[in-house]
């Protein structure tokens, strides 16, 4: 019988926590022709193993590889289809099958976080090359993974560096971008979740932490009516945002600064109807809802998302009434170790009265 291997292996520390941040943060246009000497630079050896999808090969996998090859990486394609436990196995394989010094996650999410998870398993540098801004999965030392047909998030590494090539991130369909950006913005209520956890169950909080995280939200509502898909600006300040976002949870040793109801919520509508929307979209969705449940100022996330072009109600993500009511009702017990507004239970009359209120259904 073939062993089961651990989905990611924990570092204890005996007295403190670590705080991983990248070293090497490169975002602009053609970027990504420096990867050889940034690898280079870090001091990297031996050869890389490149994680990408089938399209993100061609968008970005195959340029990298080539400028690893030019500067004695001798690079190793391995093509991810899934974010399956599965993945990983395979990555993990193959990283050590050619003994590599490094791997690194070329694509919007998928690829990236079966990289990370390989590299902890492995114990190598894990460098992140997003070919989109959907998610800040991209900078974030967490990864999502389909475990026995659900959607989990869990701890793993963030990225020794970050190549974020804005031509090539600019090029993505408009959905991903708005995504991100739903992303960021349900930091809003993420922190809020915090600020009531640490009040009535006494959970550490840090406020540098939460000043980032808050920060970057309010960033991106401010500027929405400027962000554009196709635009290497834009391209540039989401992917920012979410590498800041990513740097706020490094920074407190958890997701919690940019994790809340509204991912509880978020994935609560997966386990229903899975794959029906993307992460960025629900979790937007769900900051409308939590903001009005936590009493705050849900109009102005609504107006935000609706300029960025992230879909403000359930029909707009396919969702019927009955799916965002269940979701709503159920989405406490998703992480119940963490506490948020959820979490005494919503009733399914409390639920549609917020769902209708802001107009979400």
């Amino acid at each position: 019988m073939k062993a089961t291997r651990p989905v990611l292996v924990v570092r204890r520390l005996s007295r403190s926590k670590w705080m991983e941040l990248p070293r090497k943060v490169a975002v602009g246009s053609g970027v990504i022709g420096e990867i050889g000497e940034i690898c280079t630079d870090l001091k990297l050896k031996g050869r890389a193993l490149i994680v990408t999808g089938p399209n993100t090969l061609e968008t970005a996998g195959r340029e990298a590889s080539s400028l690893l090859e030019e500067s004695g990486f001798e690079p190793q394609l391995l093509i991810a289809s899934a974010s399956k436990l599965e993945e990983v196995d395979r990555a993990e394989d193959a990283a050590k099958e050619i003994n590599a010094g490094f791997i690194i996650g070329i694509g919007g999410g998928r690829s990236i976080d079966i990289a990370k998870l390989a590299s902890i398993r492995v114990d190598l540098p894990f460098l992140s090359i997003p070919t989109a801004a959907s998610h800040d999965g991209i900078c974030s030392a967490q990864a999502s993974l389909t475990v026995n047909g659900e959607t989990t998030s869990v701890p793993a590494q963030a990225p020794l560096a970050i190549v974020a090539d804005t031509r090539i991130i600019s090029q993505a369909p408009a959905r991903l971008l708005s995504a991100g950006c739903g992303d960021i913005i349900s930091n809003y209520t993420a922190l809020l979740d915090w600020q009531l956890a640490h009040r009535l169950r006494n959970e550490e909080y840090s406020e540098y932490a939460a000043a980032l995280s808050g920060m970057t939200a309010r960033l991106i509502v401010e500027l929405a009516p400027t962000i554009r898909p196709g635009l290497e600006e834009s391209a540039r300040t989401v992917v920012k945002a979410l590498i800041s976002s990513g740097v706020a949870m490094s920074i407190a040793g958890s997701s919690r600064p940019a994790s809340g109801s509204e991912h509880k919520f978020a994935h609560a509508v997966n386990r229903i109807v899975p794959g029906r929307a993307l992460h960025g979209e629900l979790c937007g969705l769900g900051t409308i809802v939590m903001m009005y449940l936590h009493g705050g100022d849900w109009e102005t996330i609504r107006e935000a998302l609706i300029e960025v072009g992230a879909p403000v109600t359930a029909s707009g993500l396919g969702l019927d009434e009955e799916t965002v009511i269940d979701a709503l009702t159920s989405a406490h017990n998703i992480r119940p170790e963490r506490y948020t507004i959820l979490d005494s239970g919503l009733t399914r009359k409390a639920a549609a009265t917020a769902a209708e209120a802001t107009n979400i259904i």
